[in-house]
C-alpha cells in the first residue's frame, strides 16, 4: 500500500513542492520543486488508504478529523496545488470513474422536494447567527461580493454588489419584489430603502428568517418589506420585479425546470428577473461529495448550458448576462482571514473539529473560484423583449443614482450592526 501511495502522489503532484510525511515517517516531496515549499502530514496508515481510494471525499474528513496536517504553508496554499496539477495533467483514472459515477446520479441525489429543501437549508443555514458574525460584512452578506476596484473593502464590494443588482433590475418606487431566498434580508431592506420598492421575502431558514424579521422591525419598514418561511414554489402574487441571490444552487440539476416555470408564473408581463448563481465554466458536473457531505446537501453548480437550455424551456427571454470572474475568490479570501481571525470564537459556539471543517470549506471554496474556473453569473430574464433599454448604459446611470442616494443615508451602510 505504501508503494501504491507514493505512486499516486507522485502521478497527482508534478509541478510545486509538497512534502509528504507517511505514518512510518517517511518524508517523500512531490513535483518539481518549484514555488513554495509545502508540506502535509499523515497521522496513520488507515489516512494513506482512504486518500487513495477517494481523496475528493476524504482530503476533507481526515483534515476535519486532524489526521492530515499541513506542516508547512498553509491549508488553501495545499489545496491550490492539487487543484492546479489535477487541472494540468488530471487525475488518477479511478477517481475519474467515481465522477463519472457521481455525475450519473445526480439527479436522484438532487431531487430537492419540499420538505428535502428545507431540511437541506436548515442543515448550513441555521447553524447560529453569531458563526456568520465572525467573517461577513455588517449587512451579512452570504454571497459573492462586487469589486468595483481592486483595492475595495469587503463591505463595499458588499453594497456595490446590491446596488449592480438593483440597477439591472429597473427597481422603481412602488414596485412590488420577491426575493427568492432572501438569506439575512440585506437585499431585500436594500431595494425598499434606496429604491422604493415594496418586498416580499422567502426562506427556508429559521434562523435567518428571524434576523431578517427582526432586522425589518429594528429600520422601521415593516409596512414595505415582510419575510415569510415559505417554499419559494408556493408563493402566489404576480411581482413586477424578481431577485434571487444565492438560492439557485439549492435547487438541484433535477429542478431548473420547476424552477424557471415558477418564475415565469410569478413575474408580471412587463416584469423583470434578476438571478445571481455561482456557475462553472466547465461541462455539467457533480457536486464535489465532500461539500454534498458537510456543507451543502442537495447543491450543485450548474454549467452555463444547463441553465440556458432550463431557461430556454420556460419561454422567458434572456435579456442580459454577465459574468463575474475572481468576485467570489476574493470574498472568499476575505472571509476565510476573517474566520482565522477569529477562530477562537467559533470554536467557543461548536468545537475544534467545526472549525476545522470551515476552514476547508472556506479554502477549497476559495480554490474552486482561482483555480478551478467556478464563477458567479447574473442573468436578466423577462417576458418581453421590450420592457429594458436596448443598451446596457442605464445600468451605470442608475447606481450612480442610488450610489447619491447612499451617500445622503449615512447611516444605511451601518444597517446590519
Amino acid at each position: 500500500m505504501a508503494a501504491l501511495f507514493r505512486s499516486f502522489l507522485s502521478n497527482l503532484i508534478r509541478t510545486g513542492h509538497l512534502e509528504v510525511e507517511t505514518a512510518d515517517g517517511i518524508v517523500a516531496i512531490y513535483g518539481d520543486r518549484t514555488g513554495p515549499k509545502l508540506g502535509i502530514k499523515l497521522i496513520d496508515r488507515a489516512a494513506e488508504r482512504e486518500l487513495l481510494l477517494d481523496p475528493t471525499l476524504t482530503m476533507g474528513e481526515l483534515y476535519m478529523d486532524g489526521r492530515l496536517l499541513v506542516t508547512k504553508g498553509d491549508l488553501y496554499d495545499v489545496l491550490a496545488l492539487g487543484a492546479q496539477n489535477i487541472a494540468a495533467f488530471g487525475g488518477p483514472r479511478w477517481v475519474k470513474i467515481i465522477e463519472d459515477a457521481r455525475i450519473a446520479l445526480r439527479h436522484i441525489k438532487q431531487r430537492n422536494d419540499r420538505a428535502r429543501a428545507r431540511k437541506n437549508i436548515a442543515h448550513h443555514y441555521d447553524l447560529n447567527a453569531k458563526l456568520y458574525d465572525l467573517f461577513l460584512d455588517p449587512d451579512r452578506q452570504y454571497s459573492c461580493a462586487y469589486f468595483e476596484t481592486p483595492d475595495a473593502s469587503l463591505d463595499d464590494a458588499q453594497l456595490a454588489k446590491k446596488r449592480h443588482i438593483a440597477a439591472k433590475m429597473l427597481v422603481r418606487e412602488g414596485h412590488d419584489v420577491l426575493d427568492i431566498g432572501c438569506g439575512f434580508g440585506g437585499m431585500a431592506l436594500y431595494l425598499a430603502e434606496m429604491a422604493g420598492a415594496n418586498v416580499t421575502g422567502v426562506t427556508l431558514s429559521q434562523e435567518q428568517h428571524g434576523v431578517a424579521t427582526q432586522r425589518t422591525a429594528d429600520l422601521g419598514l415593516a409596512e414595505r418589506v415582510s419575510f415569510h418561511l415559505k417554499d419559494y414554489r408556493d408563493v402566489d402574487q404576480k411581482f413586477d420585479r424578481i431577485v434571487s441571490v444565492g438560492m439557485f444552487e439549492h435547487v438541484g440539476a433535477a429542478g431548473f425546470d420547476e424552477y424557471f416555470q415558477n418564475v415565469s408564473r410569478l413575474l408580471k408581463d412587463d416584469g423583470v428577473m434578476l438571478l445571481h448563481a455561482i456557475g462553472r465554466s466547465s461541462r455539467p458536473g457533480a457536486t464535489n461529495p465532500w461539500v454534498a457531505k458537510y456543507i451543502f446537501p442537495g447543491g450543485y453548480i450548474p454549467a452555463l448550458s444547463e441553465v440556458f437550455a432550463a431557461i430556454e424551456r420556460s419561454g422567458l427571454y434572456v435579456t442580459d448576462t454577465e459574468i463575474l470572474r475572481l468576485h467570489y475568490a476574493d470574498t472568499l479570501k476575505d472571509w476565510r482571514e476573517r474566520f482565522m481571525a477569529r477562530r477562537d470564537e467559533a470554536k467557543a459556539l461548536y468545537d475544534e473539529r467545526f472549525c476545522r471543517m470551515w476552514e476547508f470549506y472556506l479554502a477549497g471554496s476559495e480554490t474552486a473560484f482561482r483555480v478551478d474556473g467556478h464563477m458567479v453569473f447574473q442573468i436578466q430574464l423577462a417576458k418581453r423583449q421590450t420592457v429594458v433599454p436596448r443598451t446596457r448604459d442605464y445600468i451605470g446611470r442608475r447606481e450612480a443614482e442610488l450610489r447619491e442616494k447612499e451617500d445622503k443615508n449615512i447611516g444605511f451602510r451601518m444597517v446590519g450592526e
